[in-house]
């Protein structure tokens, strides 16, 4: 008669998946505000680009210096008596009909204007009202800045979750952690509840780098501002070069939100969205392969 080995061993029963708590309040509050504040900053500053759609280097920059512009967004005739909009970056031009240089505007005419309405705020072009708004929202962006970095440094959420340690910059974790995004495997389990080194140094960046440029090359075009602070003006090289690095800047800015938003989809939105509204971050256990 067969009898039961007493021994063998019976597998654990499965993990379960378990909230965490990911951010904190202050964290989620920031995170809103400042999504808030850039959104119309990029809109406002778009409509105010639209007054002049011309980027310079140097001290000083008008329609007639051609050998200081390096972009240009705008509308041409071709051979055919065609309108077209174009975007010229140094020498190369590219045609942008329907979109930059020449659009349809709202009401249904051609509009030779340099970003397209739907794309601006006001949609219309009012500059006096675009930089009302624009100035507001940043000092949104500004005060809301300083409180979250007070937060971080008080809590010590800068230290331990944005800066990279020193091994985490080791080219082969770089690699990796860009290996593993392109085929889409993103964190399970323990290793989900941390940032990796990409998102260190691209959340790392927007906030040390790219919002302190935006806001004081937003600042050195300010007359006032210049007044009060004229080494502004010199540590960018003057106005023009400050308007064109701010440009780059926002730019730069738009294209982690690009990003950000297709990582937060492919990730699994509604987790992610949650985690940014009550904290709470739900882990699935790590599975073998």
């Amino acid at each position: 008669m067969a009898t039961m080995d007493a021994t063998a061993e019976t597998a654990p029963p499965p993990a379960k998946p378990y909230l965490f708590h990911r951010h904190a309040l202050a964290v989620r509050v920031t995170h809103w505000v400042n999504a808030l504040a850039i959104f119309l900053l990029i809109m406002t500053g778009l409509n105010i680009f639209n007054a002049h759609p011309m980027l310079y280097w140097g001290e000083y920059g008008a329609n007639p210096d051609v050998a200081r512009q390096w972009l240009q967004i705008g509308a041409d005739t071709n051979a055919a008596g065609q309108d077209f909009g174009f975007l010229r970056i140094g020498s190369l031009t590219v045609e942008t009909t329907g979109v930059l240089g020449l659009s349809t505007g709202s009401n249904g005419a051609p509009s030779y204007i340099g970003y397209p309405s739907w794309a601006t705020f006001p949609s219309y072009r009012d500059l006096a009202t675009a930089r009302t708004f624009h100035f507001f929202f940043a000092w949104v962006l500004i005060i809301n800045g300083w409180l979250y970095l007070a937060f971080s440094l008080a809590s010590g959420h800068l230290k331990k979750d944005l800066l990279p340690k020193l091994k985490e910059l080791s080219i082969g974790n770089i690699v990796h952690d860009i290996v593993q995004h392109a085929r889409l495997k993103f964190p399970k389990g323990e290793e989900a509840k941390r940032y990796h080194i990409l998102q260190k140094l691209a959340y790392g960046g927007v906030v040390l780098v790219l919002i302190p440029g935006v806001i004081l090359t937003g600042l050195t075009m300010s007359p006032g501002t210049n007044a009060a602070w004229p080494w502004l003006v010199e540590l960018f090289g003057g106005r023009p070069s400050a308007r064109s690095l701010h440009f780059v800047f926002a730019n730069l800015i738009i294209l982690f939100i690009i990003v950000h938003l297709l990582m937060v989809v492919l990730a699994g939105p509604i987790n992610e969205i949650r985690s940014m509204i009550t904290g709470k971050f739900r882990v699935d256990p790590e599975t073998a392969a």
